[in-house]
């Protein structure tokens, strides 16, 4: 029993001794992680920043009724281009019952008060020819007679306008739809049989068509908060249109808001730009498009790729590896200056010859939080 016992004992032992001599084994075998090392350079770095926004016409009208009515006839389609004073459509007046009768009353009303006007006129006439009167009692009977018919000649006009929408019946019309511009036929709203309201005092009206000058096109868009005080009014830029990815177009800024609005807890600022597109490219309003502004640019300067800073996650400060001789790294704070994403100035921390270690990428990371990181490391930068 005891041989037993001491054979257990035995086996246990020589087992642990084994296993300690493979686990030493193995960790003296693991591979060692070599790092490799980037130098400083010199380059260029502009700083830019890109704003969303859209493509419209600088000059966009919306076309309105005069008189409420009808749509009888609609001459133009979407795409027409039109001249300033063409016709795009005609209303048909639906006189209102009530204001016809009230019309033809104030019509019965004049005619008699002319008409006794006239009586007491030719009456007055006679007696001024045999002395009766004063040439003032007839010069007085003879403007009462006057105003009467004006007067007249006043209800019949309102009555035709209320039964037809017009006196004249001409191309100028209240019942015509005039192009207050030259231009683009954007959109046709109605159709032919729709009644429409005339835009007044209390109603903005019904809009007939919307016309716009092509030839003029801005871009309208939004800017961070951020970014927003390095914006100068004047200023060259770059659009890229959604639809012409390959194409740049030359504009210049030419408005940035003075009030900021806010959009998903964010305060955006509208700009605005001219935008110079040749007459070979055919555009059209509402292209989303994206301006690319540069918000600072510096010549031949020491920088390093971004990808090589780390942050100290208790003063968030920058900082970088640096090689020794002996094999070993070493951190160094350093400061840093202007950014395009890719390549960060240095202003003090780092020589020329100094190696930087690079940090070796994570093996199956997912691409989103490589991305994820980089992201952050830009915005501590600007912070």
């Amino acid at each position: 029993m005891k041989n037993q016992v001491k054979y257990v004992v035995l086996i246990l032992i020589i087992g642990s001794l084994l296993y300690v001599l493979n686990y030493f084994k193995n960790a003296n075998s693991a591979s060692i992680i070599d790092y490799e090392t980037e130098l400083p350079f010199y380059t260029s770095i502009e700083k830019e920043v890109v704003a969303t926004g859209k493509l419209n016409p600088e000059d966009e009208i919306q076309l309105k009724p005069q008189v409420s009515g009808i749509i009888d006839k609609i001459y133009v389609e979407e795409g027409d281009v039109v001249m300033r004073g063409d016709l795009i459509a005609n209303i048909r007046v639906v006189p209102n019952e009530q204001a016809l009768i009230s019309a033809r009353s104030r019509i019965n009303s004049a005619k008699l008060s002319y008409d006794n006007a006239e009586k007491l006129f030719e009456r007055s006439e006679k007696l001024f020819e045999k002395g009766v009167i004063s040439k003032q009692d007839f010069e007085n009977s003879q403007l009462s007679m006057d105003q009467n018919k004006e007067s007249l000649r006043q209800a019949e006009n309102d009555f035709k306008i209320i039964k037809k929408g017009t006196l004249t019946g001409g191309s100028t019309a209240n019942t015509n739809v005039l192009a207050q511009i030259s231009g683009t036929i954007l959109e046709i709203p109605v159709r032919e049989g729709d009644q429409v309201v005339e835009s007044n005092t209390f109603n903005a009206g019904i809009t007939i068509a919307t016309v716009a000058d092509m030839t003029k096109m801005i871009f309208e868009g939004q800017v961070d908060e951020t970014e927003v005080s390095k914006l100068e009014e004047g200023a060259e830029i770059k659009v890229i249109l959604g639809a012409l990815e390959k194409d740049e177009f030359d504009a210049r800024l030419t408005f940035v808001a003075p009030k900021g609005i806010e959009l998903g807890g964010a305060v955006q600022f509208k700009i605005k730009a001219d935008v110079n597109i040749p007459q070979s490219v055919n555009v059209r309003a509402g292209y989303s498009a994206n301006a690319i502004m540069s918000i600072g640019q510096k010549e031949n300067i020491l920088c390093i790729n971004e990808s090589l800073l780390q942050f100290n996650r208790i003063t968030d400060k920058p900082y970088v590896d640096i090689l020794n001789e002996d094999g070993s790294f070493v951190s160094k704070d350093v400061e840093v200056g202007i950014s395009d994403g890719i390549n960060v100035e240095i202003l003090k921390g780092i020589n020329e010859g100094d190696k930087i270690k690079v940090w070796n990428s994570i093996q199956d990371e997912d691409p989103s939080e490589t991305r994820r990181r980089q992201d952050e490391n830009s915005r501590e930068l600007e912070d």
